[in-house]
């Protein structure tokens, strides 16, 4: 009731309304938005393929691409590798942000280990996913122990780069404030270290998650019989445009909508933050 007098009480007033709105109108959401240039694409895709300006045999329409993925879905092959490929990303991407998480909470606290050990990470971040594997491959096998390592060597780096910049950046005040109450080290990570690394860390694990997404395909790419990877595999040794670019349109639909959970999350977490928003 008390928003409801407000609400009257500004409009008796005359107070002035939100730029960039009407009343009765809302703005459309930015999910609408971001399917814009998505369908607007595919139509375009559509039209050229109707008309021949495009060889359906190695661009086959949305369409056709739509068809291939049902048949994959009947027969119980698609449910399948996806199924494996969900797995592995969502298990490689837990070890990752947890082993990264510990080793950004040491280096960012223990300067001696941070000279010791940040190098070398460093150093290991430039080497490419598509490197590893033969060592992988050998060391591991062709089974799932080498490629659930491959996915969690990629979301490493991105979540030990943002928590420990996050850590080194929280302002020292804060630290002496929590030294003053006399805080231990631990009670110092865990009550002012950890929160004050909040976004930075958020923000490394999503680009753990993104990286997870791409290093999977690399470890699906070989010795590999089941998951997305293999269908891409499998398409190009079929010649089968459609089931390659199915295939490549189920991640990108997997990694958007895992990666928008993971923003939901995360905006709840940070939800205390008085941060920018464009076009609020």
């Amino acid at each position: 009731m008390a928003t409801l007098f407000a609400r009257f009480d500004r409009a008796e007033l005359g107070a002035p309304r939100a730029p960039g709105r009407t009343a009765g109108l809302r703005r459309p959401s930015s999910a609408l938005w971001g399917l814009v240039v998505p369908v607007a694409l595919a139509l375009l895709w559509e039209l050229a393929a109707a008309k021949g300006w495009i060889a359906r045999r190695l661009l086959p329409p949305p369409s056709t691409v739509a068809a291939t993925l049902l048949e994959l879905h009947r027969s119980g092959e698609l449910s399948r590798h996806l199924a494996a490929t969900l797995g592995r990303v969502g298990t490689g991407f837990a070890l990752g942000v947890a082993v990264g998480s510990l080793a950004a909470a040491l280096t960012g606290t223990i300067d001696v280990l941070r000279r010791l050990l940040d190098p070398s990470i460093q150093a290991l971040r430039a080497i490419p996913s598509i490197a590893w594997v033969p060592l992988f491959v050998l060391w591991f096998g062709i089974f799932e122990t080498p490629k659930i390592l491959l996915i969690a060597l990629g979301a490493f780096f991105p979540v030990y780069l943002g928590l420990e910049s996050g850590i080194r950046s929280v302002d020292r005040k804060l630290v002496e404030v929590g030294r003053v109450f006399r805080l231990g080290p631990l009670a110092v990570l865990l009550r002012i270290l950890l929160p004050g690394a909040l976004p930075s860390w958020l923000t490394g694990i999503r680009g753990g998650l993104g990286l997870a997404w791409m290093f999977v395909i690399a470890a699906e790419l070989v010795g590999a019989s089941e998951g997305l990877g293999y269908l891409l595999v499998d398409g190009q040794m079929s010649g089968n445009a459609a089931v390659i670019l199915g295939a490549l349109f189920l991640f990108a639909l997997f990694g958007k909508a895992t990666d928008a959970l993971l923003v939901s999350a995360s905006r709840r977490a940070v939800a205390w933050q008085d941060a920018f928003r464009s076009g609020t």
